[in-house]
């Protein structure tokens, strides 16, 4: 069923996230914002992990998660151990969340707002995916950048 092509895509993606985060050889390095780059490697960090656990754990499995989009792009020097721990806490999330669902699930519908076109909870979740992955490419950009004889 497509929710465990989800459930190891998504686990892939966020331990390779997890392998971004550690390589950074200075953990200063995951807050710089070099010119021409809009966002930290932290910040797309922290930003991933509010996504998936609003649109995936509050949203379809009624986690009681709180989002604060604001803070996952403002807040800085969050140490690396956290993230690692928050990215646990995601794929834990992901896996008992999917896990749950069934093939009518997948093919209900799914707004982010009234104003929405029509999309299922299968379209969505493969969005997500592909989000995660749009941001993983930005922060192995952002290290090769700022650790350059990692190029």
């Amino acid at each position: 069923m497509l929710t465990e092509t989800l459930i190891r895509v998504f686990k892939r993606d966020l331990n390779k996230l997890k392998e971004e985060v550690n390589a950074y050889k200075d953990e200063v390095n995951l807050w710089l914002v070099p010119e021409g780059i809009l966002n930290s490697a932290g910040n797309l960090c922290l930003h991933l992990v509010g996504n998936l656990n609003h649109f995936i754990g509050a949203t379809l499995g009624n986690s009681g998660y709180v989002r604060q989009r604001d803070l996952e792009f403002s807040i800085k020097n969050v140490p690396k151990s956290e993230m690692l721990q928050q990215i646990d806490d995601t794929i834990t999330v992901i896996e008992d969340t999917l896990g749950k669902l069934n093939a009518s699930d997948l093919q209900e519908e799914y707004r982010r707002n009234p104003f929405e076109d029509f999309m299922t909870t299968e379209y969505f979740l493969v969005h997500l995916t592909t989000h995660l992955s749009y941001h993983l490419g930005q922060i192995n950009y952002h290290r090769r950048l700022l650790d350059k004889s990692s190029i």
